[in-house]
C-alpha cells in the first residue's frame, strides 16, 4: 500500500514539474516588445519613406530589415486622442478621450496592453510624454518601470545635477539604457514616447533640436511644398480661412517668410535625427545585453505635421500632412525581411499587435487589427477607414470627420456641412475639391454612405 501512494506521489510530482516547466518555458519564450512612439513626425520625414534630404541611417535600416508600412494612419490627429487609441485599440468615438484633461477609467486603463500584459508576467515600462489626459493622474504607480514627466509636454532644454545641458532626446535615451540594465530576464514591454519633432510650446524658436545637430543641413535647400502657394489658403471657406485658426496662427509662427521655412523645417529634422541615433544606440544596447535576439521593435509617429502646405502649420484636419505617419515593425525572428507593405494600418492596431505578439487574441473592446495576421497574403486589407477630430471647435480647430481610402477621400466638417471629396490617385495633393463636379456625383453619394455607415460602428 505504501509503495503504490508512494508511486501515485512520484507520478503527480513529475506531472506537477512538467506542467511548471512548461510554463516557465512559454513565459520565457515570450519576445520583449519595444515600442517607440514620436510626436508629430509625418509619414514622409524618413529615408526609407522616399525623402531623400533627412538623414535616418537607423531607422531605414530597421525598415530595411523588417516590415514597412507604407499606407500608416492615425484615426485622429492629435496626440492626447491618437495616443489613447494606440493604447487601448479603440476609435475616439469609443474612448471617449478628445481633449487634454480627460484619463483613462481604472476600469478602461485594465484593458490597455500595458495593463494586459502585466497580468501575464510582462515587466512593463513607460519613458517619455504619456500625453493622456491629466498630468496628476497618470498612471506611474502602475507601471514596474515609470519614467514619464508630470507635464503635457516635457522641455527639451534641460540641466543635469551639475549644471550640464542635456537635451530631452538624451534624457530618453538614458532611460532606456536604465531600463535594459535593470531587466531580470523576465519578457519585458518598454514604451517610449518621444517629445521630438514636437515643438517647444510658446517658444518663439519653436522646433529646439540638440545643438550637436545644427550643422546637419546647412548647405541644404528644401523643397517648397507645391501646395505652399497662398491661393490654396484663400480656397478655403471663411469659416477655416480665419486668422483665428490655429494652424493658420502656427503657420506665421514657423513658415511664413522662406527663411522662417527653411529653418522650421530643417530643426524638424534635426529633432528626428536625434530619435535616429537613440534608434541605433538601442540596437547596440540590445547587442551587448544579448537580447537583440528575442526584442521586437515597433516605430510609429502619433500624428502627422503640416509643413506649410495648404498654408497650414500642426495637424488636425484630414490632409494626409496631417493623418499619415511612419511605422515600422522589426522583428528579429522573422526571416521576411525588408517588406513593404502597402495596406493601411492604423494607430488603433498597435495594440491588438502588440498582444499578438505575446501570444495574446485580440480583446472583444479593441477595433484594431493584429498587424502581423493581417498582412499576410489571405487577408484581406481595409479599403478604407473612419477619420475623426473633435477637439475644440470652429474658428481655432472646425471640428472634421469623414472616410479615408487609397484612392478617394471625403472629409466633413460637421459643425458647417461643408463636404470635401478627392481623388488621391488623380490628385495626391489634395488640391481639387470634387464636390461640385458633376462627373463624381455616384461617388460621393457613395462616401456619403459610407461615413453615415462607419460613423456608427466606431462607436
Amino acid at each position: 500500500m505504501h509503495t503504490i501512494k508512494y508511486i501515485i506521489l512520484i507520478i503527480i510530482t513529475f506531472v506537477s514539474f512538467s506542467c511548471s516547466s512548461k510554463k516557465d518555458k512559454v513565459g520565457n519564450n515570450r519576445p520583449n516588445i519595444i515600442f517607440l512612439l514620436t510626436d508629430d513626425q509625418r509619414w514622409d520625414a524618413l529615408g526609407a519613406m522616399g525623402n531623400t534630404i533627412i538623414k535616418t541611417p537607423h531607422l531605414d535600416k530597421m525598415a530595411s530589415n523588417g516590415f514597412l508600412f507604407k499606407n500608416a494612419y492615425v484615426t485622429t490627429s492629435i496626440c492626447c486622442a491618437s495616443r489613447a487609441s494606440i493604447l487601448s485599440g479603440q476609435y475616439e468615438s469609443r474612448h471617449g478621450i478628445n481633449d487634454f484633461r480627460t484619463s483613462f477609467t481604472e476600469e478602461a486603463f485594465q484593458k490597455t496592453y500595458p495593463a494586459i500584459l502585466k497580468k501575464i508576467g510582462y515587466t512593463i515600462g513607460f519613458i517619455g510624454k504619456y500625453g493622456v489626459g491629466d498630468p496628476d493622474k497618470q498612471p506611474k504607480d502602475f507601471f514596474d518601470y515609470w519614467a514619464g514627466v508630470n507635464k503635457h509636454q516635457p522641455d527639451y532644454e534641460n540641466l543635469t545635477e551639475d549644471g550640464s545641458y542635456i537635451h530631452y532626446t538624451d534624457i530618453v535615451q538614458n532611460h532606456i539604457n536604465n531600463f535594459l540594465d535593470t531587466t531580470d530576464g523576465k519578457p519585458f514591454c518598454l514604451s517610449v514616447s518621444f517629445k521630438a519633432p514636437h515643438v517647444q510650446g510658446d517658444d518663439p524658436r519653436q522646433f529646439i533640436p540638440n545643438p550637436k545637430y545644427h550643422e546637419l543641413y546647412k548647405d541644404d535647400s528644401i523643397p517648397t511644398p507645391i501646395t505652399a502657394n497662398e491661393k490654396y489658403w484663400n480656397a478655403f471657406p471663411d469659416f477655416f480661412r480665419t486668422e483665428k485658426n490655429i494652424a493658420r496662427v502656427r503657420w506665421n509662427m514657423r513658415f511664413k517668410t522662406p527663411e522662417a521655412y527653411q529653418e522650421s523645417v530643417k530643426n524638424y529634422y534635426r529633432l528626428i535625427n536625434g530619435v535616429d541615433d537613440v534608434v541605433g544606440n538601442l540596437m547596440t544596447k540590445l547587442k551587448d545585453k544579448q537580447l537583440d535576439k528575442n526584442t521586437i521593435i515597433i516605430f510609429m509617429g502619433d500624428n502627422g505635421m503640416f509643413l506649410g502646405e495648404h498654408g497650414l502649420a500642426g495637424k488636425w484636419y484630414g490632409y494626409e500632412e496631417s493623418i499619415r505617419v511612419p511605422l515600422i515593425i522589426y522583428d528579429p525572428r522573422d526571416s521576411k525581411k525588408g517588406s513593404p507593405v502597402d495596406k493601411i494600418a492604423l494607430n488603433i492596431d498597435i495594440a491588438p499587435t502588440i498582444l499578438g505578439f505575446a501570444g495574446i487574441n485580440i480583446q472583444d473592446n479593441m477595433q484594431g487589427v493584429n498587424l502581423m495576421e493581417y498582412i499576410k497574403p489571405n487577408s484581406t486589407g481595409r479599403n478604407y477607414f473612419f477619420y475623426e477630430h473633435t477637439f475644440q471647435n470652429t474658428p481655432t480647430l472646425p471640428n472634421v470627420e469623414g472616410v479615408v481610402g487609397k484612392k478617394i477621400k471625403y472629409m466633413k466638417y460637421i459643425e458647417h456641412n461643408y463636404e470635401e471629396l478627392f481623388d488621391l490617385k488623380k490628385d495626391p495633393y489634395e488640391t481639387t475639391n470634387l464636390v461640385n463636379d458633376p462627373a463624381y456625383k455616384e461617388i460621393l453619394e457613395e462616401q456619403r454612405n459610407t461615413y453615415n455607415t462607419l460613423k456608427k460602428q466606431v462607436k
